[in-house]
């Protein structure tokens, strides 16, 4: 088992910047990708951002390409989303996700969810 407990999330203006924060506990660490992702109310769970193992590689969405930033720290079992230039549709609950397999876009199927972290963009 591995439990994600995320933080960071708050109300924030347009073009503002947050850090969200992601602690895990469990299983070695080292062995999971770790992902971001975010649900707006009445829409699916869509994905954000993801970064490998070591932390070397990491993808984004096109809609947060250029303004996040993810990052991992293996010795402290974190994981942090930076967000800068914050719009209003970047409104959702924000969660950390853990899996063995890299390359996933969708939520289904992810091995470890944390419960999720509200960010407001107000405009």
């Amino acid at each position: 088992q591995v439990q994600l407990v995320e933080s960071g999330g708050g109300l924030v203006q347009a073009g503002g910047s947050l850090r969200l924060s992601c602690a895990a506990s469990g299983r070695t660490f080292s062995n999971y990708v770790m992902y971001w992702f975010r649900q707006a109310p009445g829409k699916e769970r869509e994905f954000v951002a993801r970064i490998n193992w070591y932390g070397t590689a990491t993808y984004y969405s096109d809609s947060v390409k250029g303004r996040f930033t993810i990052s991992r720290d293996n010795v402290k079992n974190m994981v942090y989303l930076q967000m800068n230039s914050l719009k209003p549709e970047d409104t959702a609950v924000y969660y950390c996700g853990a899996d063995r397999m890299s390359g996933k876009l969708a939520a289904s199927g992810m091995d470890y969810w944390g419960k999720g972290t509200v960010v407001t963009v107000s405009s």
